[in-house]
């Protein structure tokens, strides 16, 4: 029988690294995984915050196991946690919702927009919920600054984002690197940077790729009140000469007005901000996720103009 005010929690996908922090939220929020479900058993990572889970490499005894929870109804499963590959989300949420929980999924929710659709019809067939992970809106630097472009009503901001997350070999090999399955790398590294984006400065209005290759990804954005330049790549070539000299692997910078936002620090505790505000009620949902998941999905189909109009700068590095 399950403590009174604790919720029991499902897990799918525990050998990646963004599983961590999902496995941190609940034990930091005093909850409980019961089950998990991972096709890899290289997860001992487990025995750090609940070694008594049950766990499973196969989804059929998987979803046989919480089905029974629910019947015998003592330790029934609250919520489902996805960690799995992009292009599972949809399975996975589907999986939860019908035996009786409510999804926390990571990003992106789908790979899309009419995968959201026929989601919402399973959510109102079930009366569950199906949340999403948007933890950028929930950092410090980020709620700051849209307080700032708030209250400039009438002003259209020069942003530069750019995003270089060096990759091995194995990236292309795996699931991350078959857009199929990843969305690619746009969807892959960069879909939370463009919910943040616009969370800030509004609705798209307009779109244009640069370049499009399997490394790298590069565009323009006019949104409401904003013209954004964006670089995303997971080539360690593309790194500006600095970052190399250091042997930093990764850069990351979003400039406004020619003035940087700091957010390297503060990312610690934020997917535990994201599951207290879930729990409260107040989590993201479908209609949150949808501009995203949207945008994503326009800028894998968007033909690449080349180098034409306004580029990002660091494109000229190649």
């Amino acid at each position: 029988m399950k403590e009174q005010g604790k919720k029991n929690f499902a897990l799918i996908g525990a050998a990646g690294y963004i599983a961590v922090r999902h496995m941190k939220a609940v034990k930091d929020l005093g909850h409980n995984i019961t089950a998990v479900l991972d096709k890899f058993d290289s997860v001992g990572i487990i025995d750090s915050y609940f070694p008594q889970a049950s766990f499973f490499l196969e989804p059929e005894r998987f979803d046989r196991h919480l089905y029974k929870l629910y019947k015998e109804g003592k330790e029934s499963i609250d919520y489902v946690s996805i960690c799995s590959p992009n292009y599972l989300h949809d399975a996975h949420i589907r999986l939860a919702l019908r035996n009786h929980s409510h999804a926390i999924c990571e990003k992106p929710l789908v790979l899309n927009p009419w995968n959201l659709d026929a989601l919402q019809e399973v959510e109102k067939e079930t009366n569950k919920n199906i949340y999403t992970i948007l933890q950028l809106r929930l950092h410090p630097a980020i709620i700051e600054l849209k307080k700032q472009v708030e209250n400039n009503e009438d002003k259209i901001y020069d942003v530069d984002l750019s995003y270089i997350t060096s990759r091995g070999k194995w990236y292309g090999i795996s699931w991350k690197g078959d857009e199929s399955k990843s969305g690619g790398v746009a969807t892959n590294i960069g879909i939370h940077f463009f919910d943040m984006l616009m969370y800030i400065f509004g609705d798209v209005k307009k779109n244009i790729v640069h370049i499009r290759e399997n490394s790298k990804i590069a565009g323009y954005l006019e949104l409401e009140k904003a013209r954004v330049r964006w670089f995303l790549s997971i080539d360690e070539n593309d790194l500006p000469l600095h970052c190399k000299d250091n042997q930093q692997r990764t850069f990351r910078s979003i400039t406004v007005e020619d003035k940087e936002i700091e957010f390297s620090n503060g990312f610690t505790d934020l997917h535990t901000q994201s599951y207290d505000q879930i729990l409260k009620g107040n989590g993201y949902g479908i209609r949150d996720a949808y501009p995203s998941v949207q945008l994503v999905h326009d800028i894998r189909n968007i033909k690449p103009i080349g180098l034409k109009d306004d580029y990002h700068p660091l494109i000229q590095l190649k």
